[in-house]
């Protein structure tokens, strides 16, 4: 499978930007050169269901040990075009990941991955246990989502804004490519920090280019594309985990709820729990220095 280059290297926060087809589309990829002697290990960072690269911009202010790997899943960012959302399950979506890993040569990794990404780097932790060196979730959307997937009733009890947020997508996403425009339109205006101030400890503290990006990066369809594999995923396969775990939520997370960290580390025997004070979905936002510092312990580890 050949990697594709867009008009030469384009360079990105000084990332490299390459294109690598896989099974559900093409995906863009940001490269980080690592600072330090090569390892062999890559550290990969997945986004959650409405973001992208981007979501880990505030952690990139210093140079990787490791190469960086930023991936934009198929159907959202920069890999929206072409994306096959309809074979987008949570093995899927893995295995497209995994595709790119190989592609770049790389036959090892770190995973951080944040609310869906997070989901999905479980999975790839129990699916190429060999190649998994860890795994770090930051707000992992898991057991308490999945339940509101499936009974949204009993989700508006639990998880009553994330219930909200995904009826949103859905109703947005009938209208194509009308409905991703007026969610972008409301993106410009100060109706937008109200609808995702759920999402954060301090909103009034979120620079408008974050709560601008978010709804840039809004995709219904793949939101809802990523909540049915969701639904239809047997979360038992996380038992097969043998790497060590870090899972990361903030002390005030609309779709983490804390019992969704117990619940992991009751199914992994490798699970290190942390709760980040003063902090909402968006640890990368909120706490960026909390964050770094539990990634670089749990990699000298």
């Amino acid at each position: 499978m050949d990697v594709q280059q867009q008009t030469g290297p384009v360079r990105v926060t000084d990332t490299w930007r390459i294109t690598v087809p896989t099974e559900l589309g093409p995906c863009t990829v940001r490269i980080q050169d690592g600072a330090g002697p090569e390892s062999g290990t890559a550290d990969v960072y997945l986004h959650g269901a409405a973001g992208s690269w981007t979501t880990f911009l505030p952690l990139m202010s210093r140079a990787p040990e490791n190469d960086r790997i930023l991936i934009d899943l198929p159907g959202w960012g920069d890999s929206t075009q072409a994306a096959r959302l309809e074979g987008a399950t949570i093995e899927a979506m893995a295995s497209a990941v995994v595709e790119v890993l190989t592609v770049l040569g790389h036959r090892r990794w770190n995973i951080v991955g944040h609310s869906m990404g997070g989901f999905l780097a479980l999975h790839i932790a129990a699916a190429w246990p060999a190649q998994t060196a860890s795994v770090a979730t930051i707000s992992a959307t898991t057991f308490g989502v999945t339940d509101s997937i499936r009974h949204p009733w009993r989700g508006l009890f639990l998880l009553p804004f994330f219930v909200f947020i995904l009826l949103l997508m859905r109703s947005t996403a009938r209208f194509g490519s009308a409905g991703t425009a007026l969610i972008r339109g409301v993106g410009k205006t100060p109706i937008m920090r109200l609808l995702l101030g759920p999402l954060f400890a301090n909103p009034a503290a979120i620079p408008e280019r974050v709560i601008r990006r978010l709804a840039q990066e809004a995709r219904p369809a793949s939101f809802g594309a990523a909540a049915r594999a969701a639904a239809l995923y047997n979360a038992g396969q996380w038992r097969s985990i043998c790497c060590p775990v870090l899972a990361i939520r903030g002390d005030q997370d609309v779709f983490t709820p804390q019992s969704d960290l117990e619940q992991l580390a009751a199914l992994c025997p490798h699970v290190r729990t942390v709760t980040v004070p003063r902090c909402g979905h968006f640890a990368t936002v909120e706490q960026p220095d909390t964050v770094q510092r539990l990634l670089t312990d749990l990699r000298q580890r």
